[in-house]
């Protein structure tokens, strides 16, 4: 139901009193109602306006209707200058307020009440109006009748009035986005401007429509509390400068030119093809804005300036009219989309999925089915709106067609891939990603071959072509395994270095194509570009297919070279991958790959797989000396560790010959001579280690070295013994070394030794004595023996430390007796 209201300027009203007042009400008016009604009632004629107007002239003043809402009602006020009043003064006016429930409007766009048979031309003479049960719009404002004004408008012309119109509805959408501001459309004829009210209300959702105040004439339009305001030209002439935050519209030239939103577009075009249907479809594909502005028409509600406070509810309103503005123009895409429009652009159509998305359910049925017939060329996201629609309602052959189209579009584009569903089950054989799948499953990819051949060829990396064949082995289209081997080549000639990403993507039965046409692509690359492409991880790759490597001799030494350098523990495989190679320098592979000398297990392991071979190769055959020499160098791990002496023993067997055999002969001459239980065999053992024929000097002198000392640990007799069975040559090789092992005071003779030095002189001089007591001599052991002893208390501390051996004691008389004589 509804209520009205008469206000006006009377000789005597309800209450008595004479003036402006109610004249007239509905009975059982809700409380407060002609309070909130009040602000609004106000005519001031435009300046322009005859001041006295005879009764004639009346009828040419524009007639203000009014639409707000007060109290959260519909407040629809027409507004009629009626000149003199009771006392013969000019200014009085007839306002006629009609306020409804909410669900009064329900359907019913404010502005077809225009010229609704419900409005009295005058007030009526008694105090109470009827109960409007309806409220009936005019005839002059439905849709037909506006389309045919708008074909025949003089606004720039039938094309300019549509242009027109779309940028009043994208004014008008952004005033209800912002929730603040005005549109005020100038005109020398209110009913011009009703039109153009009317026809921007039915451009919009009803939603957005009932949240659309308006007046369609107005004396304050810089003032005026609603979003779209009707003024004549000689008003806003007055007004403009004091109103410049508004948008104004000169309808007797049309709106300024400038780019229109997707929706106003289509607004447009629906009115200049009369497809009425197409506005319908808007306003039920988009969504409901958010809240209405708050009531009452207040100061203006331009943009706050400083020191002034903005509107109450102000940033919730901007926030939810962005949103509301976004949901029309995601309506309109959608419209678009289900109409096969090829202009709809990538950002339009993922808002018309979101659209989608969001609503679900409320989208009508009619939509997905339209929706349907495009999915041949739809994006991404709108596909998989479309595909979960199909799958939730059981529309198979909708739900084939898009994933079909997402199969197309993950050719090219990664995102579409996790979305990919996955094929049907075989219960034959495996799938190959062959091109025979499509057949053997029974479905129908719809020319996708000839799309997986173009992705091929235009596939950026080594990645996009195992994604490619991947999306088409999933997608039954298979991929031809000549055309994924030219793909990677021809990327491998250039240096594409993402092989592992390339194997990891590509399915299993296409692997092989992808490796071969990468090393077909390699073996054609110029230096720079196999550099760029042969990556520790590419050479990884390849490496585990080494049985592929084998057919490109030249790439394959690269990789294996790569690969043992960069992983020492596959020395010894990639030594027996590299010597099966029929091409290629092999031997600086070789060299390159074992550029540090492998540790005494390691080079027993090389003998063991690859022995036969090593001496064919220079590189290989050095190894063991090589090896023999870091174990004797400072830090190594020592000539008498079990892994050297199984080196020693396995090079003895496999290389008897050359300097490694002469080499690992040393090496068990030292073994023996450290390990000997009797003096005769080590002096045999040391014997053969200092001639060691053959051998590298540096190794034979460090083993002879180490035995040596090894050997100055032993007792004195033992000592003497091992001096007295060695040869003359060995015999002062030995003392010699003995000698020089002394601390600097006990060699020299010098005193007071302290502790160890005194043990080792004792120790040497008792040698000395002993092999003196056999008969043998050494001159250089027995001179320094001499010089040693001579002074008093190393004499004392000899006599002491052989105080258990008289004969030795004797020897020592002697030897210092011949020391004196001297």
């Amino acid at each position: 139901m509804a209520w009205q209201l008469h206000y006006t300027s009377a000789r005597r009203g309800p209450t008595g009193r004479a003036g402006f007042q109610f004249v007239a009400e509905t009975p059982g008016l809700p409380g407060g109602v002609r309070a909130a009604v009040t602000p609004y009632l106000s005519y001031r004629p435009p300046p322009g306006a005859p001041l006295s107007p005879d009764d004639s002239e009346l009828e040419l003043f524009p007639v203000s209707l009014l639409y707000d809402r007060v109290d959260g009602r519909p407040l629809l006020l027409r507004c009629r200058y009626l000149g003199r009043d009771y006392s013969g003064r000019y200014g009085n006016f007839f306002a006629h307020a009609v306020v409804a429930e909410p669900d009064e409007l329900e359907g019913l766009r404010p502005a077809e009440l225009w010229h609704a048979p419900l409005w009295a031309p005058l007030p009526v003479p008694g105090p109470a109006l009827d109960v409007l049960d309806e409220l009936t719009p005019g005839a002059a404002l439905d849709p037909e009748s506006l389309a045919a004004w708008l074909a025949s408008s003089g606004t720039g012309g039938g094309s300019g009035a549509h242009a027109t119109l779309g940028r009043l509805v994208d004014a008008v959408a952004g005033v209800l986005g912002r929730g603040h501001g005005r549109v005020v459309l100038v005109a020398d004829d209110v009913e011009v401007i009703a039109r153009w009210i009317a026809a921007v209300s039915y451009s919009l959702p009803v939603a957005a429509a009932a949240r659309l105040s308006f007046v369609t004439y107005s004396a304050d339009p810089g003032g005026a509390g609603q979003r779209l305001v009707g003024t004549t030209p000689d008003v806003w002439a007055a007004v403009r400068h004091h109103a410049s935050h508004a948008l104004a519209v000169d309808l007797r030239k049309g709106a300024p030119d400038g780019a229109l939103s997707r929706f106003a577009r289509t607004v447009a075009d629906c009115w200049r093809d009369l497809d009425f249907a197409g506005l319908d479809a808007l306003a039920e594909l988009a969504p409901p804005d958010g809240p209405a502005p708050p009531d009452g028409p207040g100061p203006s509600d331009a943009p706050p300036r400083r020191g002034r406070p903005a509107r109450p509810n102000g940033g919730e309103a901007v926030t939810a009219a962005l949103e509301g503005a976004a949901a029309l123009e995601a309506a309109a895409s959608l419209l678009a989309l289900s109409r096969g429009d090829s202009t709809v652009t990538a950002n339009e159509e993922n808002a018309a999925a979101r659209l989608l998305a969001g609503r679900g359910a409320e989208i009508p049925e009619w939509i997905w089915w339209e929706l349907a017939s495009g999915v041949p060329s739809m994006g991404l996201e709108p596909v998989l709106a479309v595909h979960a629609w199909a799958r939730g309602t059981g529309a198979g052959t909708v739900a084939e067609q898009c994933a079909l189209r997402l199969a197309e579009l993950a050719l090219t584009d990664p995102a579409a891939r996790a979305h990919l569903p996955e094929p049907p089950a075989r219960e034959d054989t495996p799938r190959t990603g062959g091109p025979t799948d499509a057949a053997a499953d029974g479905r129908d990819t719809g020319g996708l071959g000839g799309r997986v051949s173009a992705a091929l060829v235009e596939a950026p990396t080594l990645a996009e072509v195992g994604a490619v064949a991947g999306v088409a082995a999933r997608a039954g289209a298979g991929a031809e395994p000549a055309e994924v081997a030219a793909a990677a080549a021809a990327l491998a000639v250039r240096g594409a270095a993402d092989l592992p990403a390339g194997l990891a993507a590509c399915p299993d039965g296409l692997r092989g194509a992808l490796l071969d046409g990468v090393l077909a692509g390699l073996a054609e690359a110029g230096r720079r570009e196999l550099a760029s492409a042969l990556t520790p991880a590419a050479c990884e790759a390849l490496y585990g297919h080494a049985e592929r490597l084998r057919n490109v001799p030249l790439v394959a030494v690269r990789v294996l070279v790569a690969v043992g350098r960069g992983r020492p523990g596959r020395r010894v495989a990639v030594t027996g991958e590299l010597l099966r190679l029929d091409g290629g320098d092999v031997g600086a592979a070789l060299a390159e790959v074992w550029s540090s000398p492998p540790s005494a297990t390691e080079c027993v392991e090389l003998l063991d797989a690859h022995g036969t071979a090593m001496e064919a190769h220079p590189a290989l055959a050095s190894l063991p000396s090589r090896t023999f020499d870091r174990l004797c160098s400072p830090g190594g791990d020592g000539l008498a560790d079990a892994a050297t002496l199984r080196l020693a023993a396995r090079v003895r067997a496999v290389l008897p010959d050359g300097r490694a055999g002469c080499d690992a002969a040393a090496v068990q001459a030292h073994a023996a001579a450290i390990t000997a239980d009797g003096p005769e065999r080590a002096a045999r053992a040391l014997e053969e280690l200092a001639e060691a024929l053959g051998a590298t000097s540096r190794l034979a002198e460090a083993a002879f070295a180490d035995a040596a000392a090894r050997l100055r640990r032993r007792p004195p007799r033992f000592r003497a013994a091992l001096l007295a069975a060695a040869p003359a040559s060995a015999r002062a090789r030995l003392a010699g070394r003995w000698t020089e092992e002394l601390p600097g005071r006990a060699r020299a003779g010098r005193a007071p030794l302290r502790g160890a030095e005194l043990a080792q002189r004792n120790e040497l001089v008792e040698v000395a004595l002993r092999l003196r007591a056999r008969g043998v001599t050494e001159p250089a052991l027995e001179t320094w023996a001499r010089a040693a002893a001579t002074r008093w208390l190393a004499a004392r501390q000899l006599d002491a430390h052989l105080a258990g051996e008289p004969g030795l004691r004797t020897a020592l008389k002697d030897l210092l007796a011949e020391a004196r004589g001297r």
